[in-house]
């Protein structure tokens, strides 16, 4: 690999910090009181399988450990007050806008020759450790090279909080009205480069870019913002969409 690549004029790429992803349901959060935007529980990792590697299996296992049931809830005798999925800090996680409970997976293509893993989940959380799952599988199985990003979708939603106490202090949708979005985008997670960046589609092959860089000081305290604006590639025909 190591002459490979120097004889291209390559340098070997880095494993991607995967730790980054565990950061999105804080975004998630922020997106939901600035912008009224929450998950619509949908996510797609996308990569190119190498030719002539055992990708019907790979697949199999992938489904085995994704179409796993949650863990059941810590304690039945003792109520909480936050819905599951509820981030370390106490902070309850948006709601997602109608996949189902049970966590789902399937599996498409596209006209480029990519594969898309696409994972359903109810709560962000479990999405996203889902999504890690995807990537910590094909890296240990090689194909940490083709690995291209993964992407979670978001769509118009309340910007209350669910569950939040507006008398301790939390923020109400009046608050962030002029922030308000009104149409569905995309966090794009680069997997090599282990950051964010937003796509914001318009119509047929076209973006709001004034948007996308509204978002990236948006989110710019939560997620790790990809610096290079050339790397932010337009996802057209998303099939999370």
């Amino acid at each position: 690999m190591g002459l490979f690549d120097t004889l291209l004029g390559r340098t070997k790429p880095v494993r991607a910090n995967l730790d980054a992803l565990f950061s999105l349901p804080s975004a998630a959060i922020t997106l939901q009181v600035t912008a009224g935007l929450v998950p619509t529980g949908r996510a797609g990792v996308c990569f190119k399988p190498p030719a002539g590697q055992p990708f019907a299996e790979m697949q199999a296992e992938l489904e085995q450990l994704l179409d796993a049931p949650d863990e059941p809830a810590p304690s039945p005798t003792a109520p909480s007050p936050t819905a599951p999925g509820t981030p370390a800090s106490g902070a309850p996680a948006p709601a997602p806008t109608g996949p189902p409970a049970t966590p789902q997976v399937r599996h498409v293509g596209d006209k480029f020759g990519y594969r898309w893993i696409i994972v359903e989940a109810s709560a962000v959380d479990d999405l996203v450790t889902r999504v890690h799952m995807v990537h910590s599988s094909l890296q240990d199985a090689g194909w940490s090279t083709q690995l291209l990003c993964s992407v979670f979708g978001f769509a118009p939603g309340p910007t209350q909080i669910p569950g939040a106490d507006a008398e301790a202090g939390a923020p109400e949708a009046s608050g962030s009205s002029a922030e308000a979005i009104t149409r569905p985008l995309y966090l794009v997670y680069l997997a090599k480069q282990g950051t964010f960046y937003p796509f914001a589609p318009t119509g047929n092959e076209q973006r709001d870019n004034e948007l996308e860089l509204r978002l990236k000081g948006m989110l710019a305290e939560d997620l790790p913002i990809e610096p290079d604006l050339s790397r932010w590639f337009p996802m057209w025909d998303l099939p999370i969409a």
